[in-house]
C-alpha cells in the first residue's frame, strides 16, 4: 500500500516541479544557473522516497570555479540524487538530437546545457573545440557522467576520456562528486530507506605529465576510494 501511494505522489510532485521549472527556463532561457535548479528541484524528490541525502561540499568548491565535476553513475535515482549537488553556474554536455523529444529535449534544451552531434564522428575534433569555446566564454563548470553508463550495482565503472579532454583544453580543475552505493536500497514499501552521503573533492588539476588516459585511471582510483570510505560510513552509522 506505501508503494502506491508513494508512486502517486511522486507522480503528481513531479508533474508540479516540472512546471516550476519551464516556468523557470521560460522567464530566463539558458541562464547559468538554471541546471542548478533542476537539480534543487529533482532533488527534492527524495524525501518522498523516505530516502536523507547528506551532501559534502568543501568551500573552494562553492567560492570557486569554473571546474569539470565528475561523478559516478549508479542507476536511474541519481536524477533525484546525485544531480542535488550541481553547483551553480554548471552545464551538462548532450546529444543535439536530445532537442527533438517532446517536452523533455525542449527543457533540456532551455536549462543551458551544452549539446553537440554525436554522430559526426569525424568532426569531432570541431566539436571539442566548440564546446570548450562555450565553457570558456560563458565562464562555466560542466559536469560529467565519465563511465558513460550507469553501473547497476557493478561497481565504478572504467572511464572514458572526454571530460579529461575538457578538462585540459580548458585547464580547468577536476572535482569528483561520489555517491555511496544505493544499488537495491530503496524500497518503495518500506518508509525509511536510509541514508546517501554524497561528497564533493577538493579541486584538482590534472597532471601535465601524465596522458589523458592515466589521468582519467587516477581519478577513478581516487572516486573508488572515495566510495568505499562513504559505504565504510554508511555501514558503521
Amino acid at each position: 500500500m506505501l508503494a502506491l501511494l508513494r508512486i502517486v505522489a511522486i507522480f503528481f510532485y513531479f508533474l508540479l516541479i516540472n512546471i516550476i521549472l519551464m516556468l523557470i527556463c521560460l522567464v530566463r532561457p539558458f541562464h547559468r544557473d538554471n541546471v542548478h535548479a533542476a537539480g534543487a528541484l529533482y532533488s527534492s524528490v527524495s524525501r518522498l522516497l523516505g530516502l536523507k541525502i547528506e551532501y559534502r561540499v568543501p568551500d573552494s568548491v562553492k567560492q570557486g570555479g569554473p571546474y569539470v565535476y565528475i561523478a559516478n553513475h549508479q542507476n536511474s535515482y541519481d536524477l533525484l540524487t546525485i544531480c542535488g549537488a550541481t553547483q551553480k553556474g554548471t552545464v551538462t554536455v548532450g546529444k543535439k538530437s536530445m532537442k527533438w523529444l517532446p517536452v523533455i529535449g525542449q527543457m533540456y534544451w532551455l536549462t543551458g546545457n551544452i549539446m553537440i552531434d554525436r554522430k559526426n564522428s569525424s568532426r569531432a575534433h570541431d566539436t571539442l573545440q566548440s564546446t570548450v569555446q562555450k565553457i570558456q566564454n560563458r565562464r562555466l563548470s560542466v559536469w560529467f557522467f565519465p563511465e558513460g553508463t550507469r553501473s547497476y550495482g557493478r561497481g565504478l565503472l572504467p572511464f572514458k576520456t572526454g571530460a579529461f579532454r575538457i578538462a585540459k583544453a580548458t585547464n580547468e580543475a577536476i572535482v569528483t562528486i561520489a555517491a555511496s552505493s544505493l544499488h537495491n536500497k530503496i524500497k518503495l514499501n518500506r518508509w525509511d530507506n536510509g541514508k546517501l552521503l554524497i561528497e564533493l573533492s577538493e579541486p584538482e588539476l590534472m597532471d601535465e605529465k601524465k596522458s589523458i588516459k592515466q589521468n582519467a585511471e587516477y581519478f577513478h582510483h581516487k572516486m573508488q576510494q572515495q566510495i568505499q570510505n562513504l559505504d565504510t560510513e554508511i555501514d558503521n552509522g
